[in-house]
């Protein structure tokens, strides 16, 4: 699993509600929920990010609230990986959750800059910053985090699962 894309870049203790501001939890559909994505934080992130687009953060992203509102908002606005120093643990596990995947790695958060061009292999957990031909070693997702990932989130892991017992 590879990802690449141009990367956005925050800093520590990103919270779930700087994420996604609680006025928009009253919904959990995910294409309104990627339209206030990181607003508090950044206003015109929803309209610069692309699909594919890489998020960068510092150490604690998601720290705060336990809500999967918050990695579902950053899915649906067309990320396709996040970088961070650290991730609250609660937020990990909600974005594994939800098939969001995200990878730590200190050396190349401070390797990468706004708007640099960066691949994420998670297979071999190698980060590459193609804009400054840099390359950072982060430990990889381990096979079964893997295949959560690649059926897009932990439910529709099951529902295969269930369909090879059936």
């Amino acid at each position: 699993m590879i990802f690449k894309g141009k990367a956005h870049k925050y800093y520590d203790n990103i919270d779930t509600d700087v994420i996604i501001p609680a006025r928009y939890l009253n919904t959990s559909d995910p294409n309104e929920l990627a339209k206030h994505c990181l607003e508090d934080l950044d206003k015109e992130f929803v309209n610069k990010v692309q699909k594919g687009d890489i998020l960068v953060a510092g150490k604690n992203f998601g720290c705060g609230s336990s809500r999967e509102h918050a990695p579902i908002a950053i899915k649906a606005c067309g990320v396709s990986c996040v970088v961070a120093k650290s991730f609250a643990r609660i937020f990990y596990r909600n974005a594994i959750n939800i098939g969001l995947p995200i990878v730590e790695c200190e050396e190349a958060v401070d390797g990468i800059e706004a708007g640099d061009e960066v691949e994420v292999d998670l297979v071999n957990g190698i980060i590459k910053n193609l804009t400054k031909g840099k390359e950072f070693k982060a430990k990889p997702f381990p096979e079964f985090m893997q295949n959560i990932m690649k059926a897009g989130g932990l439910i529709e892991f099951v529902k295969g699962e269930l369909k090879k017992d059936a």
